[in-house]
């Protein structure tokens, strides 16, 4: 077992990478004089991890979609009591999320710090499945399915996803389709159990009130080791044209809501972070709460403070996102869209660059004060290759010389969508 110390002397901070002996990375980020303590276990496996294949496999596993977040119902189960039930008994805050690419399982608690972390271990290491159980969840996510396809946010982003893309699983429901989840069964949930849970596709993270040697107490006790392997996902080829520039969908909302997309496409699979961190600095400058084109809108009363934007991005995807409400969606595109070309001509000043800059630059500081995000944070840069202080490193050097070089390749307006919710 390998123990680093990471430290990062400007900010002040350090957290502790362990490599573990049973093949799990763990991170713990001490922070003297908290109250509450946040851990979540997590798994490079998510909604768009439909093909897949193990070392030595000569054909992919295609599996039905919504099977990743399927398995992480499913895994709070066990022949006794539900793991609800037992971190309910501690007075812990539990829960789970699945995204298009990773599946966490964390909890949050004031006391019973070692008690907790015990249990997360536990039942995240031993599945249990039958079939009967499984046709009883069928029907419970059925509902969830259906229950979702009323919220407007979320049929206004998937509306746009299928609107943009017309090959890559991302187009799909992180749950799924009624269709789709009839066809999972307790051996394809096995399957994919054995092929993602394994511990090198695996991070823990802890922040807050915690010692090192508490967690590696856990570790020790709790995690037999794996043999580690590398999937392969199956890279899904994207068209760069979207499917279609404009759709729409009457929902019960008081006023429109929308989500202007520009479709990105690459020859690598994923962006680095450096690319990432442009693509919202660049973000930032066009369209932030300070920019010319917020006020604008604002001004024309086009927009609201709901207005947010996104680089949204991922293994084989990729997109700049605009959304907010508005009462008149189709001419807040056509002045996005109208500022995008010019300041794609233009360029991006130094002032503006600067003043995204460090408004990110800002907000990555004071992540540092949130024991939730410092946890999750430490995942998505593990699943990433990253270290947790490399965000800061980078955003300190990025030039506005490098904005307009990667303004230059994204942001097209030929492969824009439009999605729309309107009133019923």
């Amino acid at each position: 077992m390998e123990i680093k110390e990471m430290v990062n002397e400007l900010l002040n901070e350090k957290y502790y990478k362990i490599n573990h002996t049973s093949g799990l990375t763990i991170y713990v980020f001490p922070k003297e004089n908290y109250s509450t303590t946040y851990a979540v276990f997590g798994t490079k496996y998510g909604s768009i991890d439909t093909v897949f294949r193990k070392p030595g496999e000569e054909k992919y596993t295609e599996v039905p979609e919504g099977i990743a977040h399927f398995l992480e119902h499913k895994l709070f189960e066990s022949e006794e009591l539900d793991a609800f039930e037992r971190f309910a008994k501690t007075g812990a805050s539990a829960n789970a999320y699945t995204s298009f690419d990773k599946t966490c399982y964390l909890f949050s608690c004031s006391g019973n710090f070692k008690e907790n972390l015990d249990i997360l271990l536990d039942f995240v290491r031993h599945p249990y499945f039958t079939q009967k159980t499984v046709e009883k969840e069928q029907g419970i996510i059925g509902q969830e399915i259906r229950m979702y396809r009323d919220v407007p946010d979320w049929r206004v982003l998937f509306n746009l996803l299928c609107a943009m893309y017309k090959n890559h699983p991302v187009r799909i429901d992180i749950a799924g389709t009624e269709d789709s989840i009839a066809e999972i069964s307790a051996d394809l949930l096995y399957k994919c159990y054995e092929d993602f849970y394994n511990l090198g596709n695996m991070a823990l993270a802890v922040a807050g009130n915690v010692s090192v040697e508490e967690v590696i107490d856990s570790a020790d006790k709790l995690l037999t080791t794996d043999e580690s392997f590398e999937i392969d996902r199956k890279f899904i080829e994207e068209e760069k044209e979207v499917v279609t520039d404009y759709v729409e969908e009457k929902l019960s909302v008081a006023c429109p809501i929308f989500s202007l997309g520009f479709k990105e496409t690459w020859s690598t699979p994923e962006r680095t972070l450096k690319e990432e961190l442009l693509g919202n600095i660049i973000l930032e400058a066009i369209a932030g709460n300070t920019s010319d084109l917020y006020k604008d809108l604002i001004e024309k009363e086009l927009i609201n403070p709901t207005f947010s934007t996104e680089y949204f991005t991922g293994y084989g995807y990729s997109a700049m996102i605009f959304s907010g409400e508005s009462k008149d969606p189709k001419k807040t595109s056509e002045i996005i869209k109208e500022k995008v070309k010019e300041i794609k001509e233009a360029g991006i000043s130094e002032e503006d660059f600067e003043r995204a800059r460090k408004k990110l630059y800002g907000r990555e500081i004071m992540s540092y004060n949130d024991v939730d995000e410092l946890a999750n944070n430490l995942i998505a840069a593990d699943f990433m290759n990253e270290g947790l202080f490399d965000e800061f490193e980078t955003l300190k050097i990025l030039t506005c010389g490098e904005a307009n070089e990667f303004l230059s390749k994204i942001l097209e307006e030929k492969y824009s969508a439009l999605s729309v919710i309107l009133p019923a």
